[in-house]
């Protein structure tokens, strides 16, 4: 899922190599050797993880954290879920019951992609909460696991998926500034190793694809896309692409963040993220990535698992994204 483009792999590469030399200095003393070299091998220092700041829970129009990560863990009892298999056969039928249960209207669109491994069933899921203001808020993650040995994805994108679903509890059967749709995709992850088109958002390009046929595509103000939110030292970054399509929605969901003081996790630099954002914003929707990819050393592994996230995290993504929809609707 997702990729870094490769000028700012580079830069990840080049700063990794920078910070051990500079941690190894540090643990020389200064003169550029190993202490105690002698006495067996040096203990490098690990650095402290990052604090979140502290976020209420529940927080913004009720939304819960909690609430969010028992939704992941939920996903994670599935096992694996690539597409077409039984587990996301069982993770669908979950999905559209619990945004039923929550008042949801749920439209479900079944269809075919061709993929390396040949036709494969695939469904996008969304819940469409009305509103009265003109132009539809889509909100928006993935639902599947990357086809790896037991890859159950927490937080890869179990994270995002309870984060949806949790801001999807709380908005469904009340009034709304403007209608709000949310999306949970089908077929983010390439069926190869490598992430080449078209192997890659196959749900996203769907639904893009069929919106822009029925007309609907032009009445979609923004797209808001959640990936990956759950980690437990989450550091999200502005994405290249999506500041070309749509500053202002970029700069609607920091100030968000700002305003309720979390800058130190929605951070001011930017990189290019590839990722489900590209399907609309290559039909010019105004779209944000809001996504922590991809240098966690369990992303597309077995160790993608529900100790590696935080319910803190998916508070702070949930409480911003609710935070900035009135802003979103009120914008023209």
């Amino acid at each position: 899922m997702k990729r870094i483009t490769g000028v700012w792999i580079s830069l990840i590469a080049l700063a990794l190599t920078v910070g051990t030399c500079v941690a190894l200095k540090a643990a020389s003393g200064g003169d550029g050797l190993i202490a105690n070299a002698g006495a067996g091998p040096a203990r490098i220092p690990t650095p402290q993880a990052v604090q979140s700041p502290v976020a209420a829970d529940p927080g913004v129009d009720g939304f819960s954290g909690r609430h969010a990560y028992d939704f992941v863990a939920k996903q994670v009892a599935f096992g694996p879920r690539s597409p077409g298999s039984d587990a996301i056969h069982q993770l669908q039928a979950y999905l559209v019951g619990q945004l039923k249960g929550f008042g949801c209207k749920v439209d479900v669109d079944d269809f075919h992609a061709d993929t390396p491994k040949g036709s494969v069933a695939m469904e996008n899921i969304v819940a469409k909460i009305p509103g009265p203001a003109p132009g539809i808020i889509l909100l928006g993650t993935h639902y599947d696991t990357k086809l790896l040995p037991n890859f159950v994805g927490a937080d890869d994108a179990g994270s995002s998926t309870g984060v949806m679903l949790e801001i999807a509890r709380v908005l469904c059967g009340k009034p709304q500034p403007g209608p709000v749709w949310i999306a949970f995709f089908d077929g983010e992850e390439a069926f190869n190793s490598d992430w080449k088109d078209p192997d890659n958002t196959y749900g996203s390009r769907e639904m893009a694809a069929k919106l822009a046929i029925s007309g609907e595509l032009k009445h979609v103000k923004a797209f808001v896309l959640a990936d990956l939110v759950g980690g437990k030292n989450l550091q999200l970054r502005k994405d290249d692409y999506s500041v070309e399509s749509g500053a202002w929605l970029t700069d609607e969901i920091w100030a968000s963040a700002r305003k309720l003081g979390f800058q130190s996790v929605f951070l001011d630099d930017h990189r290019p993220i590839e990722d489900d954002q590209l399907s609309f914003t290559r039909r010019h929707v105004p779209s944000v990535d809001i996504v922590d990819c991809c240098e966690e050393p369990y992303w597309h592994t077995d160790q993608d698992t529900l100790d590696k996230i935080a319910p803190q995290s998916m508070q702070i993504v949930g409480d911003v994204i609710l935070t900035s929809l009135p802003e979103i609707a009120r914008h023209r």
